[in-house]
């Protein structure tokens, strides 16, 4: 499975309205503190979006929802991977994303067989506090080492110039967040992104 280099995480409707436009193709959506009937709203709205946008959707978190709506991709932390029903998932045709941060959790999600991981965080990052040192781009050569032919998702702190590096250490794809959404242009800085990023793809 191949994905595409630019993967950036929203966590509204909004969000994916001004950035597919720019040319994201692969989105996740981490939306929190909702109810669960705005919830599916949302996550239909997302689906549609996408499709209408040639985009695939990633749904963080709620893997029952994504069940019932036919979404293609979940992603889990650890933290929901120890609650989530993987045998359901599968049963249901996704493609599961898990995070991992150090050995033991790249060890527990290998045992999960997911079709790709992300590793993080590579730099120091604004998005909440990391129990986690940086890893630096080293350890993503380690990390894609040790995963073989699994896509392997860079994410924290990354820059459309940090992203390229990541890319040529071993990454397949590139999340971001504030990067793009604490940007005073996000459009402006989403096209870098693409121009950036698939120029080595």
């Amino acid at each position: 499975m191949k994905l595409d280099p630019f993967y950036p995480i929203v966590d509204s409707l909004d969000w994916l309205r001004r950035l597919l436009p720019c040319g994201a193709r692969f989105v996740q959506l981490r939306v929190k503190d909702s109810g669960e009937a705005e919830l599916r709203e949302t996550i239909a709205a997302a689906k549609q979006l996408c499709a209408r946008a040639g985009a695939q959707l990633v749904v963080n978190d709620y893997w029952p929802l994504a069940i019932d709506l036919g979404c293609d991709f979940i992603h889990l932390g650890q933290e929901d991977l120890v609650c989530a029903d993987l045998p359901a998932i599968r049963r249901a045709g996704l493609k599961l994303g898990l995070s991992t941060h150090d050995e033991a959790e790249l060890e527990t999600a290998l045992a999960a067989k997911p079709d790709y991981v992300a590793l993080g965080p590579i730099f120091p990052t604004l998005l909440k506090k990391m129990p986690w040192a940086p890893q630096g781009l080293e350890r993503i050569g380690v990390w894609k080492r040790r995963i073989g032919d699994l896509p392997l998702v860079a994410i924290g702190g990354l820059t459309p110039e940090r992203g390229v590096e990541a890319l040529r250490a071993g990454a397949d794809s590139v999340a971001v967040v504030t990067d793009i959404t604490l940007n005073p242009d996000p459009e402006g800085r989403a096209r870098q992104w693409v121009a950036a990023l698939r120029s080595l793809a």
